[in-house]
Order: C-alpha cells, then sequence, then structure tokens
C-alpha cells in the first residue's frame, strides 16, 4: 500500500471491556494493522450521565469546556464516553500519520436482506455475512463513518472499518468486461448504499458556522480575553480600535474562506446526465446515481467525465488538462481481456478520469457511436476527488520556520510569565487594589504575545505571492513559498521542460542484411515498404474538426512522411476499400504518390492500437491494405525495448554501437518492428501479447531534440547557488547524459559513471556493477554484450563524476540493494527511462537523504513527483493546476530561479518580521514594567499610537522587498531557535532596556525634575516626566529596531530599493522627533505627554536612541558575519542534522568508491553499501 495515502483500513479491537478500564484498549494485532493503514483507530460509546455532566460543565465554564474539547478533541471523547471494541462503537477517535486527532460518528443504514449478494470478491461478500450475524437476526445493517469525503465501511473478518473501494479492488480485466451488460436496478441500489452517491460534494459552510469555527481559533479566544481585559483596565479607545480591527479580520477572512470553498464547491460538484445500460435496456440517468460496476455509454461528441471508468470498447480522445496541466489530447483504447488485476495507474491508456473532458468517442457503442465504459470509482475515491480532498485537507508542512514560531511562542509566554510575577511584586508594594493587580498583571501577558504577530508573518508569503503571479507563475500552497528558500536540489523532466518540446526528424535507418543502412534525411525520400508503412501508421493520432491531434513527436513523424490521415465517414468504421474490419483510421500517400499499379505504396488502414505507455516504452498497431489483405503488425518504442520484442538473429549487427552513436549526441531515437499476421489471426480480438511477440526488427528514426536557450543558464546559475540540478527522464541514459552535458549538468571534464543494477534470475543472483564512461551496461538491455571500461586515474586526478542509472536498475537497486540508494542517490545526476511511479519514488527517496527536493515537469508523466515534492513546477498554459502547488506560464525553466529566490526573500522577510514582532513586544513589555516600577503606566492613546500606527504601518510596509538579482551559495536559515537569532534577540533586549532606564534616570538627574504623584497608580497619573521620557525613547526604539532587522543582501535588494518603507521611516523619525522636540501642542495633550522646556535635554534623548541605534545595528552585522562562530569553536564541530551532508563527508573520505567494474552481490552490500 502506498504510505503517501490515507490507509484504506483502520484497525478493530477485539473484546469487551468494563467501564473502568483504561480508555485504550491494547490489541496484539494493533501495531500490525496501524502499519498497514496509516491510520490510529481507537472506538468509544456515549455514556448518558457523563454527556450531561459535561452539558453542565459548559454551562457553569461559560463554554470554555467545549472550546477546550474544539481544541483538544481526545479530552472530548474521554470527558463524553467510554471505551469499546469498535465493533460496538458510536464514535470513533482516529489519529492520522502526522498526529492530528479527529474524531468522527459512526453511522448506520439498514439494508434489504440478502440484497449484498452482488458480484462482489467472494470474500468480501462473506465478510459482509459476517457483519448481518454480528447485529441483528433480522435486520442487516451497514456500518460506516465519512472521513475527509471518504466512506469506511465495518468490514468483521478484517476487524476494521475499510475503505469502500476495496470492494473493487481486485478487479480483473476480464471482470470488468464482464460487466457490459450493465447491473440490475437492485444492484445498482445496494451499491448505491454501499459507496455512497457519486458526488465530490465540498461543503459551503454558512457565515454562521464560519463565524462559530474562526472565533474558537486560539488567536481570536486570546484577542476577546484581552478586550475583555483592557475594557477593565479602562483602555476603552485601544480596546475599541482592536475590536474593530479584529470584526473586520473576521469579515475578510469568513469572506475569503467562503469564497474559495464555493469556487472548489463549483469546479468540483459536477452532475450530468448519463446512458447507462440496465439488464433492461439502456437508460439516461444523472451521474449521482453512477456506482461501480455500472456500465455507461459514452457518446460520439464526448462528455465531461463524472466517474473514473475503464474503457471497454471504442476509443476516445480525452483532454485531462484538469489532472495533469497537459492540454495536448490523449488518445484513449480499449482494455483487453485478460486475468490481471485492473489498475488504473498501470493501465492509464485504458483509463478514463473523473473531470476529463472526452472530445470525441468512436468504434465502441451500437452502430459504431460512441464507446462503452464501465465505473470503476465514483465520489472522492476518484482521480479528481483524490484532488480535491488533498487541496481540502492538505498534509501539515514538515518545516522547521514553522514549528519554531510555536516553540517561539512559549518562549514568550514563559517571559511573560516572569513579568507577570515581577508586575505582582511590584504592585503589591504600592496602594493598587487586588483587581487592578490582577488587571495590570494579566495585561503583560496581552503585551508579551502579539496578536498581530500571525498576520504579520503571512504578510511577506503574500507579497512574493504577488510577485510571482506578475512574472507568470501561480501558487495554490502559498505556505511552500518559503519552503522554496530551502531548496536544495531540483530534479528536472526533460522533454519539453529542459528540451522543446517539438522534435526535428533528423533521418531514418532501415535494416539492410545483417546491418543498417545509409541514413536518409528526409522519409519523403524512402522507398515504398515497411519502414514507410511504419512511420505513417504506428501513432495514436486522431482527428478533430479535419485537423490531427496527439502527441507533438507523432504528428512530426506523420509530417515527415506526407502521408494523410484519414478516418471513415461511417459510424461504424467500416470501410468497403478494406473488407469488413472495421477501421479506426486510414493513411494514404501523397497524391504525388499515388501507388500504382507495380507499387507497394499502397494505403494503410489501423485496425487495432495498443497504445503507449510511459511504463511500456512502446505502442504497436495492427494494419491492414486494401480489400483488407495483407495484415501487418507494427512496434514503436525505445529501441532497447523493441529491440528486446525481436527475434535476435534478425537485429542488425551494429545496432548497440550505432544506438550508442546517435543517443551519446543527443539524438532522440526510437526503433521500429514489424511482423506479418496470419489469415486466420481474429485482427478485433488479438491480444497484445500475442501482436508483439517474435518481432522483425524494421530500423531506427532520429530525431533531434534541441535544448532550450534558458536550461543551460538556469542550471549554471542553480549549481552556483549550490543548488543541486538533477535529471529524471523517460528517454534512453545516453540521450539524457547528452543533454546534461549540454545543458550544464555535467562538465566536458567530469566523468560519468553507469550504474548497472540487475534483479536475480533462476541461473544468476543480483547483481550491481559500476561502469566508467560507457553505457553499454547501463543503457541497453541483454541485446548487446557488455563492454569492461578499465578505470582511467579516476580517483587519482580529482575530477569530480556523476553517477547515470536508467529505470530497469533503479527498481533492482531498490529491491535488492537497498543499502546502496543513499550513496547512488546522493551522486546520481541522471535518471533515464524512470516511469512515473519511479519519478514518484526518486523525490521520496530523495527526502529521506533530507534534501529539499525540487521538481520541474510538464505535469503529463510527473502529477505523482510534482505533488510529492516539497516544491513542485508543473510548466503549463494553465493559470492554476491542482496536478501541483505551483504552475508557471512559461514553456521554459527560467520560473525555477525566480521561484528560489522569490522562496529566501520570503523566507529572510517573515525571519525578520518575526523578530521585529517579537522585539516590539519586548520593547513594550519593558516600558510597562519600568513604569509600573515608578508606579505609573502607558496611556491609551499611546498604546494606541505605538499598535496601530507606528508598529503595524512598519510590518506591512517593511515586508515589500523583492529578491535580490542573484542567488547566494548559501542558503538561509530556517530555524528561529538558532544561536544567531536567540543570542541577536537577548542583546538587542538588553540594550533596549539599558536604553530606556537611561532615559529615565536622566530624567529623574534633572533640576526640574518633578515626582509623580504617588497617591494614585497606572495612566491616572498621567501626564508625568518618567512616562514621557520612555514614551520618546521606546517610540524611537520601535523605528530603529525595523531597520535594524531588515534584512537586506544577499537574499532581498538593499533596504534603499523598498521606496515606500523607506518614506514611512522618514515621517515617522520626523513624527517622533516633532514629538519630543518641540513645544506643547494638541497633539502633546491627545497623547497625555508632559511638556518639558529643557531643549539640551530633549536633544539627549534623541542622542541617546541614536546611540541605541548604531550599537544594535552594528551589533547585527557582527552577528550576520558570524562573530558568533568562538561560541561554535569552543564546543567543537558538530556533525550536520541532513543525512546527505554527512553522507557526503564519508564519501569524501572514501575515495576508491565505486568500485569500478566490480559485481557487487547482496551479502556483500551489508558491508560495503550504507547503514
Amino acid at each position: 500500500m502506498d504510505s503517501a495515502g490515507m490507509g484504506s483500513c483502520g484497525p478493530g479491537l477485539d473484546g469487551a471491556t468494563s467501564p473502568d478500564t483504561e480508555p485504550f484498549i491494547k490489541d496484539p494485532r494493533h501495531e500490525e494493522l496501524i502499519a498497514v493503514s496509516h491510520m490510529d483507530v481507537q472506538g468509544y460509546k456515549c455514556v448518558c450521565w457523563k454527556v450531561w455532566l459535561c452539558r453542565f460543565g459548559a454551562l457553569c465554564s461559560l463554554g470554555l469546556l467545549l472550546v477546550l474539547f474544539n481544541w483538544r478533541p481526545r479530552l472530548g471523547i474521554l470527558a463524553r464516553c467510554k471505551s469499546c471494541p469498535i465493533s460496538m462503537a458510536d464514535v470513533l477517535l482516529l489519529k492520522d500519520r502526522y498526529g492530528q486527532q479527529f474524531v468522527v460518528d459512526v453511522l448506520t443504514e439498514e439494508i434489504e436482506e440478502g440484497s449484498l449478494e452482488f458480484a462482489v470478491v467472494e470474500a468480501d461478500e462473506n465478510e459482509w455475512r459476517d457483519t448481518v450475524q454480528l447485529h441483528s437476526e433480522k435486520k442487516t445493517l451497514l456500518r460506516y463513518y465519512v472521513f475527509e469525503g471518504m466512506r469506511y465501511i465495518w468490514i468483521a473478518r478484517k476487524g476494521a472499518f475499510c475503505k469502500a473501494s476495496i470492494l473493487n479492488e481486485g478487479w480483473t480485466c476480464a471482470d470488468l468486461h464482464d460487466r457490459q451488460q450493465g447491473l440490475s436496478k437492485a444492484d445498482q441500489s445496494t451499491r448505491k448504499q454501499i459507496f455512497g452517491a457519486n458526488i465530490i460534494d465540498v461543503p459551503v459552510k454558512s457565515y454562521l458556522q464560519l463565524l462559530f469555527e474562526e472565533v474558537l481559533n486560539p488567536f481570536y479566544i486570546f484577542q476577546v480575553f484581552s478586550i475583555i481585559l483592557w475594557m477593565s483596565d479602562r483602555y476603552y479607545y485601544y480596546a475599541a480600535c482592536i475590536l474593530i480591527i479584529s470584526l473586520i479580520s473576521i469579515g475578510v477572512s469568513l469572506y475569503e474562506i467562503r469564497k474559495q470553498s464555493t469556487t472548489l464547491h463549483r469546479m468540483a460538484r459536477m452532475i450530468v446526465n448519463v446512458t447507462v445500460r440496465r439488464d433492461v435496456g439502456e437508460e439516461c440517468v444523472s451521474s449521482e446515481e453512477l456506482v461501480p460496476g455500472d456500465c455507461i455509454v459514452i457518446p460520439s461528441e464526448g462528455l465531461l467525465l463524472p466517474c473514473d471508468a475503464a474503457l471497454l470498447a471504442g476509443e476516445c480522445m480525452v483532454n485531462e488538462s484538469m489532472l495533469t496541466g497537459e492540454s495536448i489530447p490523449v488518445m484513449k483504447t480499449p482494455l483487453s481481456v485478460s486475468e490481471a488485476t485492473y489498475s488504473p495507474e498501470s493501465q492509464r491508456r485504458h483509463a478514463l478520469f473523473c473531470g476529463t473532458q472526452l472530445i470525441q468517442a468512436k468504434g465502441g457503442g451500437s452502430a459504431g457511436i460512441g464507446a462503452i465504459a464501465v465505473v470503476t470509482h465514483t465520489g472522492f475515491f476518484t482521480a479528481k476527488g483524490d484532488l480535491i480532498s488533498s487541496i481540502l485537507y492538505p498534509q501539515p508542512l514538515d518545516f522547521r520556520f514553522y514549528k519554531d514560531a510555536m516553540k517561539f511562542l512559549l518562549f514568550l509566554g514563559i517571559v511573560a510569565l516572569v513579568g507577570t510575577i515581577y508586575s505582582i511584586v511590584i504592585l503589591s508594594k504600592s496602594n493598587t487594589t487586588w483587581q487592578e493587580l490582577v488587571i495590570r498583571s494579566l495585561d503583560i501577558v496581552t503585551i508579551i504575545v502579539p496578536p498581530a504577530l500571525p498576520a504579520a508573518i503571512t504578510t511577506a508569503t503574500i507579497y512574493a505571492q504577488n510577485r510571482l503571479k506578475r512574472h507568470g507563475v501561480f501558487c495554490i500552497s502559498p505556505p511552500r513559498i518559503n519552503i522554496c528558500g530551502k531548496t536544495s536540489l531540483f530534479c528536472f523532466d526533460k522533454t519539453g521542460t529542459l528540451t522543446e518540446e517539438g522534435l526535428d526528424v533528423w533521418g531514418v535507418m532501415e535494416v539492410s542484411g545483417a546491418g543498417f543502412s545509409e541514413l536518409v534525411p528526409d522519409p519523403l525520400s524512402l522507398s515504398p515498404g515497411l519502414m514507410l508503412s511504419a512511420l505513417a501508421s504506428c501513432h495514436s493520432l486522431a482527428l478533430l474538426g479535419g485537423q490531427a491531434l496527439g502527441d507533438p513527436l507523432e504528428l512530426k513523424m506523420i509530417e515527415s512522411t506526407g502521408w494523410e490521415l484519414t478516418e471513415p465517414e461511417n459510424e461504424m468504421g467500416l470501410d468497403s476499400e478494406f473488407g469488413k474490419h472495421r477501421v479506426l483510421a486510414v493513411m494514404r500517400p501523397p497524391a504525388s504518390e499515388l501507388p500504382s499499379q507495380d507499387s507497394v505504396s499502397q494505403p494503410v488502414a489501423i485496425i487495432r492500437r495498443f497504445p503507449f505507455s510511459s511504463s511500456l516504452q512502446r505502442m504497436s498497431v495492427v494494419t491492414v491494405g486494401p480489400g483488407g489483405a495483407s495484415p501487418v503488425a507494427f512496434l514503436k518504442g525505445a529501441p532497447e525495448m523493441v529491440a528486446s520484442f525481436c527475434r535476435r538473429e534478425n537485429l542488425p549487427s551494429h545496432f548497440s554501437p550505432i544506438l550508442r552513436e546517435y543517443a551519446s549526441q543527443g539524438f532522440r531515437v526510437l526503433g521500429f518492428a514489424y511482423k506479418h499476421l496470419t489469415k486466420e489471426t481474429d485482427l478485433s480480438t488479438v491480444e497484445r501479447v500475442e501482436v508483439e511477440k517474435d518481432m522483425n526488427f524494421l530500423g531506427l528514426l532520429v530525431m533531434k531534440n534541441q535544448v532550450k536557450p534558458e536550461s543551460t543558464e538556469v542550471i549554471r546559475t542553480l549549481k552556483l547557488a549550490q543548488i543541486r540540478p538533477v535529471m529524471v527522464t523517460g528517454d534512453n541514459i545516453l540521450t539524457a547524459v547528452n543533454v546534461a552535458r549540454a545543458c550544464g549538468m555535467m562538465l566536458s571534464h567530469e566523468k560519468v559513471i553507469f550504474v548497472h543494477a540487475s534483479p536475480p534470475t533462476a541461473s544468476s543472483m543480483a547483481s550491481l556493477q559500476f561502469h566508467q564512461g560507457d553505457g553499454a551496461a547501463a543503457g541497453t538491455d541483454n541485446t548487446q554484450e557488455t563492454i569492461d571500461i578499465p578505470a582511467q586515474g579516476l580517483y587519482q586526478n580529482g575530477a569530480g563524476y556523476h553517477l547515470a542509472i536508467n529505470g530497469m536498475s533503479f527498481a533492482a537497486l531498490c529491491d535488492h540493494f537497498p543499502e546502496y540508494l543513499p550513496k547512488i542517490l546522493l551522486r546520481g545526476t541522471v535518471y533515464a527511462r524512470m516511469t512515473p511511479e519511479q519519478k514518484t519514488q526518486l523525490v521520496k527517496a530523495l527526502q529521506k537523504l533530507n534534501y529539499r527536493v525540487g521538481m520541474c515537469g510538464d505535469g503529463a508523466n510527473d502529477c505523482g513527483a510534482l505533488r510529492a515534492a516539497d516544491v513542485g513546477v508543473s510548466l503549463s498554459e494553465a493559470e492554476a493546476s491542482v496536478a501541483s502547488p505551483f504552475t508557471s506560464k512559461s514553456n521554459n525553466i527560467s520560473c525555477v530561479p525566480l521561484l528560489i529566490k522569490e522562496g529566501r526573500c520570503s523566507l529572510v522577510t517573515s525571519f525578520s518580521l518575526f523578530k521585529y514582532m517579537a522585539l516590539y513586544s519586548l520593547i513594550q513589555f519593558a516600558s510597562v514594567l519600568i513604569l509600573y516600577t515608578e508606579k505609573t503606566n502607558l496611556g491609551d492613546l499611546q498604546f494606541l499610537f505605538f499598535d496601530l500606527f507606528l508598529v503595524t504601518v512598519l510590518a506591512i510596509v517593511m515586508g515589500r522587498g523583492g529578491p535580490s538579482d542573484e542567488l547566494h551559495p548559501q542558503r538561509p536559515a530556517a530555524s528561529l531557535l538558532s544561536l544567531p537569532v536567540l543570542s541577536s534577540l537577548l542583546l538587542h533586549t538588553v540594550l533596549l532596556i539599558l536604553a530606556q532606564v537611561s532615559a529615565l534616570l536622566i530624567t529623574v538627574s534633572q533640576d526640574w525634575y518633578v515626582p509623580l504623584n504617588s497617591t494614585v497608580t497606572g495612566a491616572a497619573n498621567l501626564p508625568n516626566m518618567e512616562n514621557t521620557s520612555i514614551f520618546a525613547l521606546s517610540g524611537f526604539q520601535y523605528i530603529i529596531m525595523s531597520i535594524v532587522i531588515t534584512k537586506g543582501y544577499p537574499y532581498k535588494k538593499p533596504l534603499c530599493y523598498n521606496f515606500l518603507f523607506v518614506g514611512v521611516l522618514l515621517v515617522f523619525f520626523a513624527l517622533m522627533s516633532w514629538l519630543v522636540l518641540f513645544n506643547h501642542t494638541i497633539i502633546h495633550q491627545v497623547l497625555q505627554l508632559y511638556d518639558i522646556n529643557d531643549m539640551n535635554y530633549k536633544l539627549l534623548l534623541v542622542a541617546v536612541a541614536a546611540l541605541n541605534f548604531f550599537i544594535c545595528y552594528m551589533l547585527e552585522i557582527l552577528i550576520d558575519r558570524g562573530a558568533l562562530n568562538c561560541l561554535r569553536n569552543l564546543r567543537g564541530k558538530r556533525k550536520s542534522k541532513k543525512q546527505y551532508k554527512r553522507l557526503d563527508a564519508q564519501l569524501a573520505e572514501t575515495p576508491s568508491w565505486p568500485p569500478l567494474n566490480q559485481p557487487l552481490f547482496p551479502a556483500q552490500c551489508s558491508v560495503i553499501g550504507v547503514s
């Protein structure tokens, strides 16, 4: 089972328990089931008296108990329920593999007796019968729960709730073909009860529901607590302003959430009318009624498919851009009848996916109109449902910055506790009443934990997202922008990503005797024959509106032959010119070369297609000539794959050297083969296995795939920035190596070592070999001899090296040599002939080495890898694709450096904003504690001036700075709890407190100083000199610290480029200088500032602020330049926590690795490999 997905089964618990036992019942299968399902499921039954007790407690606590239960679901369950076996539970507590907990209710539904006898796997039928006996002798009850849109049903024999889709996971291709007659209405009704309605329903909650959920957020609970506290302390203006801002914030948030959920609801919800086959004939039903096993009739004009289905008859041209971002239509062909288990991923060319647009269908329905398909998945179990689910319920981001932010808030909470204790001690010595003492002490907590902190951090991401959008890069997961800043490795697809999408035909090489003939540059010059027919007919193109649609490579191939694609006008596909066969398409030679009587260049009719897939690396067609005579099968694909299906004696003697020659020059090479079929062969039912065996090799089509001009510069930029580029492609390994050299992934002086791993056979063990500089062992299979290349001073000359490996070797390596995998991943640069599943597997394996992995592809065969990567970038014309977090409208990889620059800029800005908000809290915290000591405090409007006018505006504009023009080799830090960050905050706080104390002491030491009225406390004795001095200096501190912690080079443009920020700084400096230096005005009266006439004193305060700025600024520069490294030197050098860095250091000390031309076997790996 795929570890990336939610498990299909949750573990069940057997045996009864008493109410007094421990809530979690230990089960001997528990760990095993969790390992299978990735879900920990615990069962509970509601206890009436506990429920009423909780209600009473909620009433007495004014709802705070319910808030606690909302934050901690497990506490709510334990308070209201008792544990019990899952088979008897009313409520379930789910815990996913990220540690998140969810409470779901178990639902029951009565089903007619005996109605469960539908055509599912026999074992599952028996399991359902156990369920019947378990619950009632008279009724059949379906027990299930719904989680994240998916229905989980109880299966007693498994002792677990399993995904409803488990009932049709074992279907074979033959089982699907058996369902072409359709379901009875009774079967359909029963299946609908079990699987639910076929609808992807994204709930759109009412504003009242959203308000309730939003207000229960800890942030808003803290805001409500703070506002009540401020009102109690008579800070009416400040409390009113914060209340208004909070209401506006909640309103905007609710509007955005509802807008997004409404948009997603419209995108996900799809109800169309569909024609289905029933046992009584065809009928038109709503797509909501569809269930797995239904047989649907696809009209010739196509439709927007509302479910996942397997195509059984006819062909469909499908636009899958909604799922993949790839706008090129794909040809789908019928699923063959076999006993193989149906898998939509491995049989993608026969699978139709929910949400895709079927452009046209033909050759399958009655009278040849439309096509026939069987529903395999519905609702959230479909491919579209899976994508919608990933948007609705994204996995938590494993990013250190976000984790450290929460830990740092906890640290600030501890500081607040210390301040609270200090304020209690100070205030208790004065004439403060106990009510005022409690309010003032709690007020410290609202000061030290800034309520605007979460909003401030997100501003950097919002700015970056808007800048990316202006450059044509769209993002559906904004938190991932910061992760872009930590990317350490980037994977690239080759065709269409690093190289041009279109290919130019370079020439054709036909087999001639035991070798190859000369290269024919123009296929139009080929003599009429099988090679020309193969080039013209071995494709999956279709006509739509008279225009050929399909793979650009095949379009170019057909164009080079000059042949014309036509389709039968007869809906049945019957063409009298080609006998009684149903014809899919007809290829006709150019009009100027119409066949003469003796010519063999005749029109060719395509009767069957077995489409190309990345996993098979080949496609084939069955064709006939005029009159239905001369049936010939043609095979096209990767040359080594085509050769493996050909008779060995038919392969040219120079096959391997010729293939290596062209592949190593960067050409895209396709192999062709043919086979004459006997007259007895039933062309309409012949299986692919029969068609593709014992073929005769025809020749090679050589195509030139140019590297995009932007690719080389981007790869150079990434390498200079110490970001490792890696190529992951489905093409030939030598072609991939050539492209890697052409775009700069491998330099001319760097050597290539090919990795060849082979699985065990009946006569040999699994083996692993490393060969330098030649792909003979890695790039081909048993159609050629392995050539041993001696190591030519590989380790002595100090030159770098790169590993290259193909998909077959990668699979064998993962299965039989896992100990070697980390080393090969660390040095691997080219991964060729990789299937889509292997691309995803590679990304996850690199992440296990602690790389932050980026992936850039066109979305067609890279969806899994794009979604698995930390940073997935799809090159697509769509504005936003659910195939990946980022979508770029540019058709080249120039967006990658831009994305990394914006990520670094956003991350550094988030750091700066976090530090600024923390320092702002600490400045105000120090000011209040100092004034508490003097039996006074800041005034209501003074708080308002600092918090809303000064700090908020500065926090908003300081995040506007754009990214640097260059990528620096060093990545920015992601840890808020690192030594530089903590020491910076600590030292700055000490200096800020010293400056405020200095201002107070200077004030007290003046001859004209008048002590405040000590008979009253707090803001009641304003204005006074102590308050005015602290107000003046702290106001400057808020401004100067925004400059000190705003980082520029090397990740952002210098501060002077942020014109708005500079303008705001000048205005605020002028304002504070005016408030401090000039005479008493109406503004001074409103802010309750004392009128001091001594200009020398005022200038001295400004000088203290300037000195404070200078010292803090120099301190920050010293910390940035590594002044604290001496502390690191004292503790000694530590090993990196990142596995790839530790492994790199280990390989640097092992100059003899990899061992060249030495076959290694699994037994040796435990000794030689990396543990």
